[in-house]
């Protein structure tokens, strides 16, 4: 038994899925950066990437459920080829499923993607986008040279596209602590970001999320090269908080990989811990009916989601 699922037994706590509400799809590890807090381990030479029968396969297993929110992630999602086939084909099921984007913002201002933000408006996609900090010195040094400037450029495209104004638009930002902490408190950091971002460079947003760094993938290394894994694995540890269980995204959250495959939350995905039963899971395989109820697979990793205020896809719990 690993450490979290101990210590949730130590206080009666049954970890198990609710709702599905988010098909949350990683479709690749192909990035056009290499981030330092990268769980993924994406960058350029990566070579995983979703091929179109197995987004047709998906779509066809959605349109069996009512489930309202289609997650894009990767890697940088919109670098697989059927990208935009993929969110074409989720609003041809039913318009008023809602599709999110989760950008890195320096891929809109690479060749061949100039035209990626007319298109994410038309589609009335959501953007959720990394933004380590407000700061050039902090985001160019978690994110790589001139990673800053291309993100702000990226999001001054969006605003003059609607994001962020026009509530079909929402736009909202990411934040990841750039050495091993938690993060502060999210309605704090997002009045600051707010401010700073709209007095320098005249952009707004709608939400900040603050998401806490866990230890696998690329920081996990970042941690090792340190000697500072422990230290902060005992962080997060000390940091667990029961009042975040009940908003975990693994609770309503299911997590597909860029071939198909079934997990509870994309940090189980990197970490390999597919669903199984005798022979590996996939989407297709699932009865959405089945889903409830289910006992969600945990591992120390999953402290990181319970420090402090929570992390989730979607900021702070609590």
């Amino acid at each position: 038994m690993n450490r979290f699922a101990q210590r949730l037994g130590e206080q009666s706590i049954s970890l198990r899925r609710g709702r599905p509400e988010i098909l949350q799809v990683n479709v690749g590890k192909l990035c056009n950066l290499t981030c330092v807090h990268c769980h993924v381990n994406a960058g350029p030479k990566r070579r995983e990437v979703m091929i179109r029968k197995t987004v047709d396969r998906i779509i066809d297993w959605l349109a069996n459920t009512d489930i309202p929110t289609v997650d894009l992630t990767g890697g940088a999602p919109e670098m697989i080829p059927d990208f935009r086939y993929f969110i074409e084909r989720v609003k041809e099921l039913q318009p008023s499923r809602h599709v999110i984007d989760r950008c890195n913002l320096t891929i809109l201002l690479e060749d061949g993607y100039h035209d990626l933000g007319e298109f994410l408006a038309g589609k009335e996609v959501e953007i959720i986008a990394s933004m380590p900090c407000y700061s050039a010195e902090n985001v160019n040094a978690q994110r790589g040279d001139g990673v800053f400037e291309g993100s702000i450029a990226a999001l001054q495209l969006l605003n003059s596209l609607g994001y962020g104004i026009d509530p079909k638009l929402p736009l909202h930002l990411v934040y990841n602590p750039v050495g091993a902490f938690l993060p502060p408190p999210q309605n704090e950091l997002e009045a600051d970001y707010k401010r700073e971002l709209q007095k320098h460079f005249g952009i707004v947003f709608n939400k900040l999320y603050t998401l806490t760094n866990l230890p696998i993938g690329r920081f996990a290394a970042y941690l090792r090269r340190g000697n500072r894994l422990d230290d902060y694995m005992q962080l997060l540890i000390e940091a667990f908080n029961p009042a975040t269980i009940e908003g975990l995204m693994c609770r309503n959250t299911i997590s597909v990989g860029w071939r198909g495959e079934v997990y509870d939350c994309d940090f189980n995905q990197q970490l390999g811990m597919q669903w199984n039963n005798g022979q590996p899971i996939f989407l297709w395989d699932v009865n959405p009916d089945s889903l409830e109820n289910r006992e969600i697979m945990t591992g120390d990793h999953c402290f990181g989601c319970t420090a402090g205020a929570g992390s989730t896809c979607g900021g702070a719990i609590v």
